[in-house]
């Protein structure tokens, strides 16, 4: 993937050099430091010194994001956005809780240039998931990326090459796996609590507006339009599809398996203790609103592992009652009960339904925890909670529940590694079309 470069790094970065070498000691000890790698610069500056943030994409999940980073003791370097708008807001928010100045940015890229740039956050939209953490590894930087950690299949493949190959921490925002609440219910489904598990069930329930028929529309002046779709083939600006309703469109989007069915799936395929599917089912269409909208509204998916295990997915994007009167949950069925995961925590019932057990209560929720436990693993050398192995495995149960909606039959799929069999219309959709000069390579 192509990408130009661009040397100059912003002026307080040049400060937070100066700021190092004067403590360090001695000008001419100063002089090798500043010569070395980030790595090695880190090695000096101490295991505790401040990690170097950059974060793209902040006008939603990034801004949390950016909070979490800042809650861990990390320095925020960069606010990196095309609506100039979000990054101003978010670039100001930041440079009052830090001393060092960010800086906001319109182009990525210039994160990956400055070499004193640890981290990677990418909560760009779906299709910038896997492209930017690509080259975040190929850059030197440890990446923490959004869900989907892809807009495809391939793409989640290659994020998985790219973290391997540069040795590089890549973490994917599914944050539940850091939950203790969650985590404690995991645990006991794995050591027996519930007895032999066979099935799993994942749900998410909202009432969805009406996106209307887009129109033809001048992009605005706040926005950089082509690098808002980036490896995306261009297409022309409308004005239903920023900011959010690219969710709902298959050139950006993952529809709301790939929005929010990702948490759910994730979690049931962790107590599960399954890696990829047999065969995969899909159900429903859009039934809702007359707009604009290509991904289903009313979406059933079914999974099938080896071993007599089974995932479903149920989620309605215009009816906001869920399972468990709950809008979010995940339940798992064993031959002597079930664990019901309503966040942050659960509980836990015999096989007559009886109560037995729930989490602490004051579990708690949130990024900041799923943050720690990435920042440790850039220092430690250890596997995140959501490496981004697992990640993938994760999101391609949501990439093949799509497939198998767009052409409208049963999938059977390679319980190794998830690919699709004897189906040439299915696969083709394993990968997509970039432009040109945006397609990722490792």
């Amino acid at each position: 993937m192509s990408r130009p470069l661009d040397p100059n790094s912003p002026r307080q970065h040049e400060l937070d050099r100066r700021t190092f070498l004067q403590a360090a000691g001695a000008m001419a000890g100063a002089a090798v430091i500043a010569n070395l790698a980030p790595e090695q610069v880190r090695a000096e500056k101490g295991p505790n010194e401040k990690l170097v943030v950059g974060v793209m994409g902040v006008n939603g999940r990034g801004a949390a994001l950016t909070k979490g980073f800042l809650a861990n003791g990390a320095h925020v370097a960069y606010i990196c956005d095309v609506d100039e708008r979000a990054a101003g807001k978010v670039v100001e928010s930041v440079n009052n809780q830090q001393e060092i100045k960010a800086v906001a940015v319109g182009d990525f890229r210039k994160i990956l240039d400055d070499k004193l740039v640890d981290v990677l956050v990418c909560a760009a939209p779906n299709h910038w998931h896997a492209p930017a953490t690509i080259l975040g590894c190929s850059a030197g930087k440890h990446v923490y990326v959004e869900k989907p950690c892809s807009h495809n299949p391939r793409e989640g493949e290659l994020a998985v090459e790219a973290a391997r190959k540069n040795n590089r921490v890549v973490q994917m925002g599914n944050q539940r796996r850091t939950w203790p609440g969650i985590g404690e219910a995991i645990q006991k489904i794995k050591d027996g609590a519930i007895g032999k598990v066979h099935y799993a069930r994942a749900w998410y329930n909202n009432k969805r507006p009406n996106i209307k028929h887009g129109k033809p529309a001048e992009v605005p002046t706040w926005l950089n339009w082509t690098l808002w779709q980036g490896p995306a083939p261009d297409k022309p600006f409308m004005d239903n599809v920023i900011h959010y309703n690219w969710h709902w469109k298959w050139h950006w989007g993952n529809g709301e398996l790939g929005n929010n069915g990702i948490h759910a799936l994730d979690v049931c395929r962790w107590g599960l203790e399954v890696d990829f599917p047999n065969r995969v089912t899909s159900g429903g269409g859009k039934y809702r609103h007359d707009d604009d909208q290509e991904t289903p509204d009313t979406h059933i998916v079914t999974y099938n592992f080896p071993g007599n295990k089974s995932i479903m997915w149920e989620g309605l994007s215009w009816s906001p009652l869920g399972s468990m009167l709950n809008q979010f949950g995940c339940s798992f069925h064993g031959e002597e009960g079930s664990i019901v995961i309503i966040d942050p925590g659960y509980k836990q019932y015999d096989s007559n339904n009886k109560e037995v057990g729930a989490s602490p209560a004051g579990s708690k929720g949130g990024e900041v925890d799923h943050i720690a436990n990435f920042l440790d693993c850039i220092r430690t050398g250890k596997r995140s909670n959501s490496d981004i192995e697992e990640g993938h495995k994760s999101t391609l149960l949501c990439h093949l529940g799509n497939i198998a909606h767009r052409v409208n039959r049963v999938l059977t799929t390679d319980p190794k590694n998830g690919h699709i069999q004897g189906d040439e219309q299915a696969t083709a959709l394993w990968s997509r079309e970039y432009r040109p000069g945006w397609e990722p390579k490792v």
